[in-house]
Order: structure tokens, then sequence, then C-alpha cells
């Protein structure tokens, strides 16, 4: 369920064609994982830096009357189909687009230290969960860069999970991947408790509904190591994702769905720290990630807006 979606590697700060910064003409944001589009726009040109810190974007005045004005919501009929459908969209993305949509996130290792420096010793085996592991963008650089790694690698999607497995570069003894509904499936079928040391979820939450996030929380909770931390990287409040939604799309507060069937979520750093400190995790970063994607030729410029923080599981928790 890789919600990677408005970016196959939205995390990829020098890329300059990244899907993620993808604008088209008519104005429509070409988004990964959760669209039917897949664009890039050469004539894009990124910040040359990027900005963290704990403000909230400020909405233009534009775009704040925007976003009063859309009120209406899906009604409870059209959001339970969209729940009960929740797998087959996701698995009707990946037949549409196979292996082909995401670029491999090798960025992964830059904004995130501990998935290179978590070890006591130098031959330690580092053991990782990715949680929502799409077709594999970011588990076989990891595992190409470190071989001192082993990772157990899950997806809603069954056949995202088979995409996975039919890799070259899929091995058995140094990777472990299984079909997982996170709110529903216990980790613990598949994985000894207390023995991942780093757990990932990249563009996975934001494509849950609000109401069963902290059930997948929780699921990841029992498998971390005491003193394991979650990587977390998703959308943030007021995204250019967000604000380009159309009347009609609203599920709830911060909450979208696109034409595809796969839905959004907007994430403020109050909300998310709040999800995981309930759970049980102490909070090491939690921030906001705020760029812009400039197109020249057209005289546009989108801010974009992500949530990247860093979730431990207390050492001595019981």
């Amino acid at each position: 369920m890789e919600d990677t979606k408005e970016a196959a590697d939205v995390g990829d700060l020098n890329s300059s064609n990244s899907e993620d910064d993808t604008l088209l003409s008519n104005g429509t944001v070409a988004c990964c994982s959760a669209s039917v589009m897949h664009t890039v726009t050469p004539s894009f040109a990124e910040a040359p830096f990027q900005k963290k810190g704990h403000h909230v974007r400020t909405l233009t005045p534009e775009e704040g009357a925007k976003l009063e004005k859309d009120t209406t919501f899906l009604s409870d009929f059209k959001q339970q189909k969209l729940e009960n459908d929740a797998q087959k969209n996701w698995d009707l993305f990946y037949k549409r687009n196979s292996t082909n949509f995401f670029k491999d996130r090798h960025w992964t290792t830059r904004e995130f230290e501990e998935l290179r420096g978590c070890r006591q010793i130098e031959a330690q085996k580092l053991v990782l969960l990715e949680a929502g592991c799409g077709v594999g963008n970011c588990v076989f650089p990891l595992l190409e860069e470190d071989l001192n790694i082993f990772v157990y690698a899950c997806d809603f999607s069954p056949r995202a999970v088979e995409y996975v497995k039919e890799n070259p570069l899929y091995s058995a003894e140094r990777c472990k991947t299984f079909q997982c509904d996170l709110t529903k499936d216990d980790l613990l079928q598949s994985i000894p408790p207390d023995s991942v040391d780093v757990a990932t979820l990249i563009f996975v939450l934001s494509a849950i509904h609000p109401d069963k996030m902290h059930l997948a929380v929780e699921n990841i909770y029992k498998v971390l190591k005491p003193g394991g931390c979650v990587l977390f990287r998703d959308y943030g409040l007021y995204d250019h994702a967000m604000l380009r939604f159309k009347s009609g799309n609203k599920l709830g507060d911060n909450f979208y769905v696109r034409q595809d069937g796969t839905r959004s979520f907007f994430f403020s750093e109050e909300r998310l720290a709040q999800l995981f400190t309930s759970a049980g995790y102490e909070t090491l970063v939690n921030e906001y990630v705020r760029r812009e994607t400039v197109n020249k030729k057209e005289g546009l410029c989108v801010p974009r807006v992500f949530l990247q923080s860093k979730f431990k599981k207390p050492k001595n928790c019981a």
C-alpha cells in the first residue's frame, strides 16, 4: 500500500523530475502510487534547499478560502465502499503500473541515519521492517548498499508483494516478504517479538483511514526491539496535493480520495505526535519539511509540505 503516492521519490530532494514535483500544464498534479497519471515535466526545477521546522505553512487568502468552502464530505455509504474496496483499489493500481511507476529511493539513508548508524559494532546485522513496501523501491537499494541487513517487507497489496518476490535481486536469505493489512493482521505471525531494529513508514500511514491508524502503529510496536525506532515520512498539512483536490473528494478533515479510489491523509505535527505517543513511543524528531518546485516556463510555484519524524520504543518498556 506504499502511499508514496504523490511521489515515488518525494524524498529525493536532489531530483528535478521526481513525480511529486510534477504539475501538468492544465494545473493537475501528477500523483504517484495513488493516481492514474505518471508524467514527468522537465521544465520543473527544484529549489536548491529545503526548510525543516515546526511551523505550519501559511496559506494564501485564496487557498484558505478554498479549504474553508470545501465542507461537504462524501456520504457514509460511499466512504464505507472505499474502505471495503481499499485492497482492491491498490491491487488495481499495481496491475496498471506494474513495477515501472516508482523510482528507487536512494535518499532514505541520507535522510535517516538510523538505517546506517544504529549498530553497536560494524559487523552487526541490522533487522529492518518496511511496512508498506510497494514493489521494493526502498528495499532493494538498501539490500544492495548494505550486506549486513535483513528486511521484513510487507504490503497491503498481494500483487505488490508478488512483484517484490519476482525481482531478480530478491533473496529469501536476506528478505522475507508477505502480504499484510497493518490494521488487522498481527505482525507477530510473521516477525518475532522485539526483534526489529528499525521500521519504516514512508508514505504509507496516510493511505489508512484515520480511525485505524493507531492499529498500525501499535502493531509495529510489538515487533520493535526496546530502543528500536520508526522512521516516518508522509504528507504534511497544506501540502500542494491537498490544495488540488476538488469539491466532492473530501472524506473528512484533511482526508481525501483520489480518482482511482485510493485515499490520502495530510498530517499535522500535533496529530502525528499524539498518534505515536498514545501507543507508547517516545518522540525523537517530528517536523515539517518544506520545499518548492518551480515551473519557470509556466510561472508556477508548487509548495510541498511533508512531515518527517522518528519515534522510539522505550528501552525500559515492559
